[in-house]
């Protein structure tokens, strides 16, 4: 992860800044529209982090388990990534 770390935190530290305005935003009673658009501004900056992540995960620990002979961590990281999938599915 360390390759993405930087680009990874931005996207967060973005999507915490969004969130406070988020929640000013509707305990102030603003429109809306403003405030979906200032959310899925949100939701895209978590989706572009997970991304991120994924792929270090897929290029470092995951690839590292497909080389190794230990089935069991084989078995266990498709698990990971096929639970991962299903949750950001959802």
């Amino acid at each position: 992860m360390s390759e993405n770390k930087k680009d990874i935190m931005i996207n967060f530290k973005k999507a915490k800044s969004l969130m406070d305005k988020l929640i000013s935003m509707t305990e102030d009673g603003e429109y809306c529209i403003d405030i979906m658009q200032q959310n899925l501004a949100a939701i895209g900056l978590l989706k572009s982090a997970h991304q991120m992540l994924m792929a270090g995960h897929l290029n470092t620990c995951f690839k590292n388990a497909m080389a190794s002979k230990n089935e069991k961590l084989k078995a266990k990281m498709v698990e990971e990534i096929l639970k991962v999938n299903k949750l950001a599915a959802k």
